[in-house]
């Protein structure tokens, strides 16, 4: 479980922050190898979430999906001064228990 959980951070950081230097490269003109920097660590986002144990796609990018909610918010908090506010906090919390669920739930 905690394997899966980094490598689910991992990937959240790096099409966070990938996507973060694009942004800054095209919204607010940023040198050229901004972009380029943030090109490369989305094509190593893409690779991250195939490291997963589980061999189907939909079960691993629905699970991302919750994890990059919260990183979403985590980095807005710390990039941007945005403090989550309550419907936020509770936003992920739902969104977390429902990754708990797809992808940690035992089945058989």
């Amino acid at each position: 479980m905690l394997r899966a959980v980094l490598l689910f951070a991992l990937a959240g950081l790096a099409e966070i922050g990938g996507g973060y230097l694009v942004w800054r490269w095209l919204r607010e003109d940023a040198v050229l190898w901004v972009g380029l920097v943030g090109a490369l660590i989305l094509v190593l986002y893409g690779v991250i979430p195939t490291w997963q144990d589980e061999d189907r796609f939909g079960r691993v990018y629905a699970a991302y999906g919750g994890v990059f909610v919260v990183l979403s918010l985590l980095w807005g908090w710390w990039l941007d001064g945005t403090r989550p506010d309550r419907f936020d906090v509770l936003g992920a919390a739902i969104v977390s228990t429902g990754v708990g669920v797809i992808f940690f739930a035992p089945r058989s």
